[in-house]
């Protein structure tokens, strides 16, 4: 008899734990359920921000969503203003919030004239006639176009041209002596000059300029082969151009 009530003792706590339990798993359900459904306005990625590119300018490639709580970034970015004339360090992807942590002052730089180079990309520079640079009017922190263009040696292959990257971030940019052109210094001179290569005109060295473009490696060797056996020219290119190709122009497609 008393073997039996101590089961029905033990059988009643462990009911009444079993309860409690349950009680306490469903409140705790509640609650993430309710964690999810409290939202909060952030700034969403909707089409790609090249990095470099001041937050001011961001326009319609952002839009305030409303984000559940539990999803927002510590430093997701509620309200541009509050970015000032920060740029972005990194390129920005559909998708993703805008963090305050990947926006920095213009000021940022490695040293005069240029700017940080985003993680993950490497840096490459190109000798280029100043026509092949819009004129010389390129500065640190811009974004270019870049199109590749060759020349084969046998008759029987065209020539070609290409659009390739679009809105590369340019980390500096110098003269043909090497001398680095600062924005901060020259753009009181650009008017007269024409443009922030352009500024030191006597140079011996006058119509060749360096610019430095920031790319993935495999980038990076694509620019480096046509800068060997080809051909590059840049485009500026800011964050809000129209960006896109033909495929690769020949001579038949260019008079079509």
């Amino acid at each position: 008899m008393k073997t039996r009530l101590l089961g029905g003792i033990a059988a009643l706590v462990v009911a009444i734990i079993g309860t409690v339990m349950l009680l306490i798993y469903v409140q705790g359900a509640d609650k993430r359920a309710m964690a999810n459904t409290e939202t909060e306005e952030v700034y969403i990625v909707q089409r790609e921000i090249p990095a470099g590119t001041v937050a001011a300018k961001f326009g319609d490639s952002v839009v305030k969503k409303s984000v559940p709580r539990s999803a927002i970034a510590a430093d997701s970015v509620r309200n541009l203003d509050d970015l000032g004339n920060k740029v972005s360090s990194i390129e920005f992807m559909p998708g993703e919030q805008v963090l305050a942590s990947r926006m920095v002052d213009p000021g940022a730089q490695v040293g005069p004239g240029r700017v940080e180079v985003p993680t993950g990309l490497q840096e490459v520079t190109l000798k280029l006639d100043i026509e092949r640079v819009v004129g010389g009017n390129i500065q640190a922190g811009d974004t270019v176009g870049v199109l590749l263009s060759f020349k084969p040696k046998n008759d029987l292959a065209p020539d070609m041209t290409q659009m390739t990257f679009h809105k590369v971030l340019v980390t500096a940019v110098q003269d043909g002596s090497g001398t680095v052109a600062d924005p901060d210094t020259e753009q009181s001179s650009q008017a007269a000059s024409g443009g922030a290569l352009n500024a030191n005109k006597n140079s011996a060295t006058q119509g060749k300029y360096l610019v430095t473009l920031a790319r993935p490696a495999i980038d990076v060797e694509k620019i480096v082969f046509a800068a060997e056996f080809g051909k590059v020219y840049l485009t500026k290119e800011p964050g809000d151009a129209t960006q896109g190709n033909s495929g690769v122009m020949t001579l038949g497609k260019a008079l079509r």
